[in-house]
């Protein structure tokens, strides 16, 4: 199990962030809700480690500055909110944000610029391999451009996907790198991720 160290102060915005670099970063709460648990792992392993946050939570306005202990600039985080809801961000680089944000409309601030946008070295392309890592078996895949407004088809057809099996998701490119997720497992309960950033990665590991 991962130990990771978090420099824990919940404030509303006037501090200025610590100087600094590598793969620290602001975990952001622009919800109206709080979060009662955050996990931030390497985009390599497939486990989340440890709740972040401890004994505390993260309330609506709050931030918290994260201090892992491990070197990797790509990363996911992982965030369960006080009404259940779960969201996540996948394969984001570290090294080149200072802010992680959940709400608020943006995903990931760039050191760069607030409000930039996370560069997509593949080309804008939002086609990936889908990697099924939750230790589940999957019944139903629905994944569209998160400017569509609807789920589309069921992506298995009649077949499920088993723990550690992967599908090709082909979607279509013209600029959005955005796509919305839904997964139905075999036991009927459903789990959801929207706006994950997609043109940056060849897989995405659903855990």
């Amino acid at each position: 199990m991962r130990a990771m160290f978090v420099a824990f102060a919940l404030l509303l915005g006037l501090a200025a962030a610590p100087a600094e670099a590598q793969n620290r970063f602001w975990l952001v709460n622009n919800t109206g809700d709080t979060i009662q648990t955050a996990h931030v792992s390497p985009s390599r392993l497939s486990n989340w480690g440890p709740d972040i946050l401890g004994n505390g939570v993260l309330p609506a306005g709050n931030r918290v500055y994260v201090t892992p202990n491990f070197g990797d600039c790509t990363l996911d985080v992982r965030v369960t909110f006080s009404s259940g809801r779960e969201e996540t961000r996948m394969g984001l680089n570290a090294c080149s944000l200072n802010t992680i944000a959940f709400g608020g409309g943006t995903g990931a601030i760039i050191s760069g610029g607030p409000g930039a946008s996370i560069a997509a070295p593949r080309g804008g392309n939002p086609s990936f391999n889908f990697v099924n890592r939750s230790g589940q078996t999957i019944r139903e895949l629905y994944i569209s451009l998160a400017s569509q407004s609807s789920w589309g088809h069921d992506r298995l057809g009649n077949n499920v996907m088993g723990p550690g099996q992967s599908v090709w998701v082909d979607l279509p490119g013209g600029g959005s790198c955005a796509a919305d997720i839904r997964v139905v497992y075999a036991n009927g309960s459903a789990s959801e991720r929207r706006g994950v950033e997609t043109c940056s990665r060849t897989d995405l590991v659903w855990r």
